[in-house]
């Protein structure tokens, strides 16, 4: 392992093991601003660019742009788009400029901060030496016209899994109270952060950057906005790499039930990678058992968080937190070690923090209430689907992304508008899709879903449990700098195993 990829897992560790925050300190203060500098406006549809005074980008440039907070209203609000841009190493061989698009309600700008500072240009190759780097954040999240609500997402009381009628009623309640004060703090915005809205704004931004066609990378939630704006905007792509690719060609329900099963597996797989890893805090033990062990105290008995910050957390809670620790092995997975066994001692804090500090969870749950069709409206609905998900999945019992999304939107009262999923699309370029063999928040099947869509595709999977693969392995890093270079895809079936 290269020196730089030693000191990234180190420094990620360190990071996550601390229980750092990205998102919530350093979102408050756009990046953009200096201290005491007002930001510039920017007219609509133009970028205003700067020398970035964040110590976090050097040499680097940031930048705003007004859009429509309605595309269908384009002169009535605005909102401002925030942007940071890495020029190309090698100038005189640049070959265009690549968008950097995080997961949903994930800062674009943070997820560029910490690869920064880990490393990102010194490994990068291709990528940072022959394209600019952009990262946008998208409309609502980070540092873009940020959605802020003051009502707690689910305070104490609320379940996410009611267990009978009235625990059903008082969440859809809670729900409805929530998204008033979102609407009432927000405005429209609320009802306009749909990928089909964002899409938008991202040609908005291509027109801004004077460039003809775009390269994407996007990750998560972002391949299916890449996928949105290859559909409404044809020959605007250079080349689409898309990491760890979502299906929402699907019900909503059995895509609850895919990330469940998907979910519980890697929990299975971090258990036994932690029975016997020296890096497990948890070394020797029956880890699946301790687990449930916590997870039935907590719901008997609320685990405080140090300093009274937050208030104690319930099983549910902790189940709730765990998938995202399961998304990159070698260094989330030691980091739940660690929050169980802080957690058994007394003190669940870890289990209050994000390990990928860049997400936002109401930056999250907003937009996924627009991008997801509701169809379960009942107790008895929930209920069945609860029960048929926690006899899939014995530890984590559902509590996964998809299902929070689904009861955290009962009762939302701007209707939902997904998009038409599934059909090819015409004028999109051949893409790169990175999918893990084995991951918490996509299957492996849901890459050749996606691939599917976009002829000519090609799946590159990749051995393991990780997501955000480009950092992590040497193989998908040659891969994607040949793709973005040459568009040269890999052969069809073709796996990394480093």
């Amino acid at each position: 392992m290269s020196r730089v990829m030693r000191q990234l897992r180190r420094t990620l560790t360190a990071i996550l093991t601390a229980g750092v925050v990205l998102a919530t300190p350093v979102l408050a203060t756009p990046v953009v601003a200096a201290p005491g500098r007002t930001v510039p406006q920017a007219p609509t549809g133009h970028i205003t660019w700067h020398p970035c005074n964040d110590a976090g980008f050097p040499g680097m440039q940031c930048g705003t742009m007004r859009v429509p907070v309605d595309w269908s209203k384009p002169r009535a609000a605005q909102l401002d788009l925030a942007l940071v841009r890495r020029k190309a190493d090698d100038p005189a061989r640049r070959q265009g400029t690549l968008l950097l698009n995080d997961g949903a309600g994930g800062s674009s700008i943070e997820q560029l901060r910490l690869a920064t500072r880990n490393g990102f240009p010194d490994i990068a190759g291709a990528m940072t030496q022959r394209f600019d780097i952009v990262a946008v954040d998208p409309r609502g999240v980070g540092h873009s016209t940020p959605i802020r609500c003051s009502e707690p997402l689910k305070p104490a009381g609320v379940s996410y899994f009611p267990k009978n009628r009235a625990a059903f009623d008082k969440l859809v309640a809670h729900n409805r109270t929530f998204a008033r004060d979102c609407l009432r703090r927000n405005g429209p915005l609320v009802a306009h952060v749909d990928l089909t809205s964002t899409a938008r704004d991202i040609e908005a931004v291509r027109t801004g950057l004077g460039v003809r066609r775009l390269n994407w990378y996007g990750i998560h939630y972002s391949t299916l906005l890449g996928r949105t704006y290859a559909a409404l905007f044809p020959g605007r792509l250079r080349t689409m790499t898309l990491d760890t690719a979502l299906d929402d060609t699907t019900s909503p329900l059995t895509r609850i039930v895919k990330e469940t099963t998907g979910a519980e597996e890697a929990f299975n797989r971090f258990a036994a990678w932690c029975t016997h890893s020296a890096k497990c805090a948890l070394k020797g033990h029956d880890v699946a058992a301790e687990y449930d062990a916590l997870v039935a105290r907590a719901d008997r008995t609320p685990v405080p968080v140090a300093g009274g910050t937050h208030r104690p957390l319930t099983g549910e809670d902790i189940r709730g937190a765990t998938q995202d620790y399961l998304n990159i092995a070698s260094v989330t997975w030691p980091a739940l070690a660690a929050a169980i066994v802080k957690a058994q001692a007394g003190d669940a804090t870890d289990f209050t923090v994000d390990p990928d500090g860049t997400l936002d969870p109401v930056q999250v749950l907003v937009p996924a209430c627009l991008d997801n069709a509701r169809p379960v409206s009942t107790f008895e609905q929930a209920d069945r689907l609860h029960k048929s998900l926690a006899a899939r999945a014995p530890h984590l019992g559902g509590a996964v992304r998809s299902w929070t999304a689904l009861v955290g939107c009962l009762g939302w009262p701007v209707p939902a508008k997904p998009v038409q999923a599934g059909r090819l699309i015409s004028g999109a370029p051949p893409a790169l899709v990175l999918q893990s063999t084995h991951q918490a928040l996509a299957p492996h099947a849901a890459g050749s879903v996606m691939a599917a869509q976009l002829p000519g595709s090609v799946v590159l999977s990749r051995e393991g449990d990780d997501y955000s693969m480009f950092l992590l392995s040497p193989c998908v890093r040659e891969a994607t700098n040949r793709y973005l270079t040459d568009r040269i895809l890999p052969a069809p079936g073709t796996t990394c195993t480093n």
